[in-house]
């Protein structure tokens, strides 16, 4: 249980040297970021793009396959936020007072946000891959600026945010896997 605790103190130690390096003008900036309205017009224009070389069937394939990856991050996520109960930061005594932002409720790990835009990284990269194969050098870099806002704002601890890029990186490989699998099966046929 000992390297457990070191673990623990190691990831509260770096969330607040993380969380104390912002400054006020950059406030607005990462509270954008972390709101998950922001990128809707991202999230069309990359479906678009996705779409764009696909009948009809395909695309509604497509966006099935979409709505149940974040469906599926989404509630995995829960499911390992109400098992391991750990409380975000901004919600534990001793660690909320030396936030520079920070005061919420509830459970953190591992980070929603983090799973869900990782997911939609690798799922995009891997459906636009030989159209736009330079997509790696947004998707992921925005993935991650996703994943510190949720630190930046005091919501997740690195640890939270580390483990939900990781499960989402899983999660957009095994929905991009399943909608090729389907798209052979159904609609290339």
């Amino acid at each position: 249980m000992e390297m457990i605790d070191q673990l623990l103190e190691l990831d509260s130690a770096l969330l607040l040297y993380l969380n104390n390096l912002g400054h006020p003008s950059w406030d607005a900036f990462w509270f954008a970021v972390t709101h998950k309205l922001t990128f809707v017009p991202l999230y069309v224009f990359l479906l678009y793009l996705m779409s764009k070389n696909l009948n009809k069937k395909a695309i509604v394939l497509l966006v099935f396959s979409l709505a149940a990856m974040i469906t599926f991050t989404d509630q995995v996520t829960n499911l390992f936020k109400s098992t391991f109960q750990r409380l975000r930061p901004c919600a534990q005594d001793g660690i909320v007072e030396l936030l520079r932002l920070g005061d919420c409720s509830g459970f953190g790990f591992f980070s929603g946000h983090s799973s869900n835009s990782m997911a939609a990284a690798v799922f995009t990269i891997l459906m636009l891959r030989s159209k736009y194969r330079n997509f790696i050098f947004l998707m992921i870099p925005w993935s991650m600026m996703v994943g510190y806002s949720r630190i930046y704002v005091g919501k997740h601890y690195p640890l939270d945010v580390l483990c939900g890029w990781t499960f989402g990186v899983f999660s957009g490989f095994l929905f991009y896997t399943l909608f090729k699998y389907l798209e052979r099966r159904f609609v290339l046929c």
